[in-house]
């Protein structure tokens, strides 16, 4: 088993369909799961929580959002934190593939 996991290019691991929207899990482990996204223009994701921490990062494209009825528009490059418990929801802009990673919380006392 390997000690590492690498992607080389983002943008290869995940499609944008046409009027659509595809997720594929690119990694998990037992306090980890990292998901790539690709999402066509004005493909959503309504309004949900998360029961774990989870970090927005887009790699390509821009999406709208809403974060506890805030919405930013963001793009390549950018970094979003989100606590647990956060409402959100996300219109992708233009076509765009998003990576989202969920976070585990440690178990009390470690």
């Amino acid at each position: 088993m390997d000690s590492f996991t690498a992607f080389a290019d983002l943008t290869a691991e995940v499609e944008i369909p046409k009027d659509g929207t595809l997720s594929r899990v690119l990694y998990r482990d037992d306090r980890i799961r990292m998901v790539a996204f690709g999402f066509d223009t004005d493909q959503e994701l309504t309004e949900h929580t998360t029961g774990s921490p989870a970090i927005v990062q887009v790699i390509t494209g821009r999406i709208a959002l809403t974060l506890d009825g805030r919405t930013l528009e963001v793009g390549p490059g950018s970094w979003v934190h989100m606590a647990a418990g956060l409402a959100h929801s996300l219109v992708a802009v233009e076509p765009t593939v998003m990576l989202l990673t969920m976070i585990k919380n440690p178990p009390a006392g470690t």
